[in-house]
């Protein structure tokens, strides 16, 4: 699909197909480039396993998959199997000069780098990709980490892998053991959360236990998980419109602040939802998604569009005066994420829009769908 085709999302608006101009622009055969200065590369802050884990997750769940789409998974995948360490661990900065500034570790940039590889090796159109992603999947899923947030994104990732083969017993215990990492909220309503501060990507800890109890068969782990993203979708919805939390976060009993807005806070919204909405069939999970959208497209606090259709880049943030113009790599990705959930809902089943080619753990399977 090209990056200026357009579907109608209801009679006010309409929604752009998921661009990957920009993403071509910042990568060259080496990885993604982390930032820019508008629509320019900045090469001097180089690359980072995070955002190339990203690249890869949606580069793989793109449908019909142009050549140029599938040479941006071969290059994040050799770049996420080059950081990685023989341990499963992972490198996460490469500078420039292609030397890497840092031991290889299991922080957020591990667990992403899981969730890369796990859609990679389960949605992946090519045979080698699936392949190479799956054995350092199985290499990196031999680790754990200690933060909550690095093992809900390799969650999402074990989660991946469980859809298309729900004997994968490697991912079954990464995605058990990420749900007692997680948590699970207190008795409080007016804080259901499993941490005393809400921080970045919060809405990826709910779809992980989401993931988990509807793959896993842990009716607790999904109750928790809905409660959870109930509760982001209510304190973040003002007059119809998503406002999500800061860049500073949220701590409880805290004064909450509404700028500067980042767009992995959406993105991850949009994610959650998505799950939520196949996993249980509920049709009101979809306003949540379709409020992520609009929030690109400038149904948000200040009005204004989060992207620049010219480019296809995503602005890095929302502040009071409008976007941070600059279009780097983690917002780009953000918006090319949110925007295939618009397509991937369109004439598809929900349970097919996360990409199950057999049926759910605990379940009778049916025949995975031939793939070349």
């Amino acid at each position: 699909m090209t990056a200026g085709a357009t579907t109608t999302a209801g009679p006010a608006r309409a929604v752009p197909a998921a661009p990957f101009t920009h993403l071509l622009r910042l990568t060259d055969d080496t990885g993604l480039f982390e930032h820019a200065r508008h629509a320019t590369v900045r090469r001097e802050h180089g690359y980072c396993t995070d955002d190339i884990a990203r690249g890869l997750v949606v580069t793989s769940r793109e449908p019909d998959a142009s050549a140029d789409v599938i040479r941006l998974a071969e290059r994040y995948l050799a770049f996420l199997t080059h950081a990685q360490g023989a341990d499963g661990a992972f490198h996460n900065r490469l500078d420039f000069n292609r030397v890497w500034t840092d031991q290889p570790g299991v922080g957020d940039w591990w667990g992403r780098a899981l969730w890369g590889l796990g859609t990679a090796a389960a949605r992946s159109p090519a045979r080698w990709i699936r392949q190479e992603a799956l054995l350092a999947f199985t290499l990196g899923a031999s680790c754990r980490s200690l933060d909550p947030r690095a093992m809900a994104f390799a969650a999402l990732g074990a989660a991946e892998l469980l859809r298309a083969d729900p004997g994968n017993e490697t991912a079954a215990e990464l995605l058990a053991d990420a749900t007692i990492a997680i948590g699970t909220p207190g008795p409080d309503p007016h804080w259901p959360w499993p941490e005393e501060k809400l921080t970045y990507a919060n809405a990826a800890l709910a779809e992980a236990l989401i993931a988990a109890g509807d793959l896993l068969g842990d009716p607790p782990a999904l109750a928790a998980g809905l409660r959870m993203l109930t509760w982001l979708l209510t304190i973040q919805v003002t007059d119809g419109r998503l406002s999500v939390l800061p860049s500073a976060g949220w701590q409880r009993g805290g004064p909450r602040l509404h700028h500067d807005q980042q767009p992995i806070e959406v993105a991850a919204l949009a994610d959650a939802c998505a799950t939520a909405a196949a996993v249980t069939g509920a049709r009101n999970w979809q306003t949540g998604v379709h409020r992520s959208i609009a929030w690109f497209l400038g149904d948000n606090d200040v009005g204004q569009a989060m992207w620049d259709p010219a480019t296809g880049g995503g602005y890095d943030g929302l502040t009071l005066h409008g976007p941070n113009l600059n279009q780097g790599a983690e917002s780009t990705l953000a918006l090319i994420s949110t925007l295939q959930h618009h397509t991937a809902s369109e004439g598809q089943n929900p349970r097919a829009r996360l990409g199950h080619r057999t049926a759910p753990r605990g379940a009778t399977p049916t025949a995975a769908t031939p793939r070349p």
